[in-house]
């Protein structure tokens, strides 16, 4: 039974931190603070359980609660809310100007439908704490990670047939009809079932997006949109099309402007043999490069299925050119495996995200694309006489413009040949290697521009801080907001559902930084290994898959050989925590991918697998088996908060975090074992 609630909990979980990023766009750039949630409700009910395991009867009609706005959330304008946070580049949003009342009025919102998240898992965690405390401990942990393992699994399965959210809350709330099995509970999830199908309209389901194609009011050319906000046009730039008689000359004006645009990468050298697109979307790009003479095109996007859109509604049709070879895979990783390559060009798209690596983290898919070390990378698949081009829209501001430049800059050792177009702001940087023909009456027609602010003054971005969309020198108040909020909420829950104060009870304090640290590593995992193998989801599903298989193992592991003293394995996991804060992740891709990936997994492993040895010895020696658990459950959202300061201290002080909290439990396990023996 222990198994059947943590598969539900983690497929409920998965379901709505997509469902969620799905229908109210501002979740999808809020996954981790979602995952707080989900956390702290599952350490709050854990602790709960053993008193109040019916708790678990609410859980399916607090889901349907939440499931009413999510599948509303068009006509209850909850879609594009705003949260005009001026410290990230968001949808524009940090050109609005400030206005206290949307912000508190959108924040209240944001911060109701976590409070129902954190509710819906107080109740489906509240079984779990009921029945971990009927088993002996490590039997009940270790089915406890079967199960999230299990969900882990069927998930990937789900996503890798694209499907949409009915299917995902039909198998996250198939569990809890089976926990509390009466008619009411069946027709509660076939309603939120119902009400997920509803939300659909019409839209399909990547492992990364929900995508909608749709004309535009304009009727000039087709839209693309990935979960609820634009993403690219599908353009047809063909002569032929610039020729119809029908178009106004404003019209005509407007889609030369937009040909302009995607011809310049391609027509600014003469050298025009090989071109590699990453971000090639549904293929604008593409089309570009053949139209100018190219005769071979390696288009790269990590969405396979916006390529299959290209390929079957792209009018002018590029993915059927035998010329084009489309590849589905992250930027970066295929920079890195194809390191013999080289082309003539080698051409950013307008490569954007509109997702997260994943809810560990608060980087953005496309974060470690724009890093010094990503466009070096992109760099040194140029060949002799070919030019690196890069296009972003710079609508933030001058500021963003700089720090693009001068990263490119210090990547290649060149400064671009950048020019503005008036579409979206987007300017296109240039980058020649020696021996290249630069057409400068091409580059000529457009407007230059250069930086304001030198080199030495810009925060530029890097692997260990790759946060290209915050600003400099603003403070972040609806992050801080946010963070400060839980932190304020936990710290109120905590004293009465664990009963601190009253005698004989006390709060296992050591477990809960073990969990907090766990938190760190797993996120400086997910960082490390999309960094090293690409954000791709079939990684992250991986990596998730790879850490729960280890602790279960190490569980097997304690139980079989019923170790006790925690302590030996401290001393070794300070020292591979400490490893995986200063190994140089980067030289790691100058390896083959079998020396890369066997090194990498050691690396990012060794700590996973200490750790996993560790708490269940923990557990084992706790008084109370289920609330140590809560209090370590209750450790992962002060550990999901505290990986918010890599913002400021870049990805490698999430390890050194860990490092601290691992301290600090070893300090009072030291403690509380010197009390025993001075009372004995």
């Amino acid at each position: 039974m222990i198994g059947l609630v943590t598969f539900g909990i983690l497929t409920l979980e998965l379901a709505i931190i997509r469902w969620t990023s799905s229908q109210v766009r501002i979740f999808a750039y809020f996954n981790n603070v979602v995952l707080i949630g989900v956390f702290f409700g599952m350490g709050v009910g854990v602790a709960l359980g053993k008193r109040l395991p019916g708790l678990v009867h609410l859980a399916l009609p607090a889901l349907l609660v939440l499931a009413i706005p999510m599948a509303f959330a068009e006509k209850l304008n909850l879609v594009r809310m705003t949260f005009p946070d001026n410290s990230i580049m968001l949808w524009g949003g940090e050109v609005i100007p400030a206005n206290f009342t949307v912000f508190a009025t959108h924040l209240a919102v944001f911060l109701s439908l976590h409070c129902l998240i954190i509710f819906i898992f107080v109740c489906c965690g509240a079984p779990l704490g009921y029945l971990f405390s009927r088993l002996p401990v490590l039997k009940a942990y270790s089915a406890d990670l079967t199960g999230s393992l299990l969900g882990v699994l069927l998930f990937t399965a789900v996503a890798w047939c694209n499907a949409g959210p009915a299917v995902w809350l039909a198998l996250a709330c198939a569990p809890f009809v089976a926990l509390v099995r009466t008619r009411t509970s069946v027709l509660l999830a076939v309603l939120v079932v119902a009400l997920g199908f509803y939300s659909v309209q019409g839209a399909v389901f990547s492992p990364y997006n929900r995508i909608v194609v749709s004309n535009d009011p304009s009727l000039l050319f087709q839209k693309l949109e990935v979960n609820r906000d634009f993403h690219q046009y599908l353009h047809d730039l063909s002569d032929l099309r610039l020729a119809e008689p029908k178009l106004t000359e404003e019209e005509r004006l407007f889609l030369g402007q937009f040909r302009n645009l995607y011809d310049l990468p391609f027509q600014a050298n003469r050298h025009r043999g090989t071109a590699l697109i990453v971000g090639a979307g549904t293929g604008n790009d593409v089309q570009a490069a053949l139209r100018n003479g190219y005769s071979q095109v390696t288009s790269v996007d990590i969405d396979g299925m916006i390529i299959d859109i290209g390929r079957a509604r792209h009018p002018e049709k590029p993915y059927s050119d035998p010329r084009v070879i489309p590849v589905v895979d992250d930027a970066r990783a295929f920079f890195d495996k194809n390191r013999e390559a080289k082309y003539d060009v080698v051409c950013y798209g307008l490569l954007d995200s509109h997702a997260m690596v994943s809810a560990m983290a608060t980087l953005r898919l496309d974060n470690y694309v724009y890093t010094e070390e990503g466009i070096r990378a992109a760099w040194n698949r140029v060949a002799q006489g070919g030019h690196l081009s890069l296009a972003f829209s710079c609508v933030a501001g001058q500021w963003f413009f700089d720090r693009i430049y001068w990263t490119i800059t210090k990547a290649t050792g060149r400064e671009p040949y950048t020019v503005l177009s008036p579409l979206h702001a987007t300017a296109t940087f240039i980058v020649p290697r020696d021996g290249a023909q630069i057409d400068f009456a091409v580059l000529g027609r457009s407007h230059r521009v250069m930086p304001e602010s030198k080199m030495d003054v810009v925060i530029t971005t890097s692997d260990d801080w790759p946060f290209l969309y915050i600003r400099p020198g603003v403070v972040p108040w609806g992050y801080a907001t946010m963070l400060c909020f839980i932190l304020i909420l936990a710290a109120v829950t905590v004293r009465p559902v664990f009963g601190i104060g009253k005698s004989g009870t006390a709060f296992d304090w050591p477990i809960f930084l073990m969990g907090a640290a766990f938190m760190l590593i797993e996120t400086r995992g997910v960082t490390s290994m999309s960094l090293l193998f690409g954000s791709t989801w079939i990684v992250n599903a991986a990596i998730f898959g790879g850490i729960l298989l280890m602790v279960l193992l190490a569980n097997a592991l304690v139980m079989r050989t019923r170790w006790t003293n925690p302590f030996p394995g401290f001393v070794v996991l300070f020292i591979a925590v400490a490893l995986l804060s200063f190994f140089p992740v980067g030289w790691l891709q100058t390896l083959p991918l079998l020396a890369k990936g066997v090194l990498a997994g050691l690396i990012t492993g060794l700590p996973v697998g200490l750790a996993g040895i560790i708490v269940p010895m923990l557990l084992a020696r706790a008084t109370d088996g289920a609330a140590s658990l809560g209090a370590n459950l209750l450790g992962a959202v002060l550990g999901g908060c505290l990986e918010y300061y890599s913002m400021l201290g870049g990805l490698r002080s999430t390890a050194l975090m860990a490092l601290v909290l691992y301290l600090l439990a070893f300090g009072l396990l030291r403690r509380q074992a010197e009390a025993k023996v001075s009372t004995t």
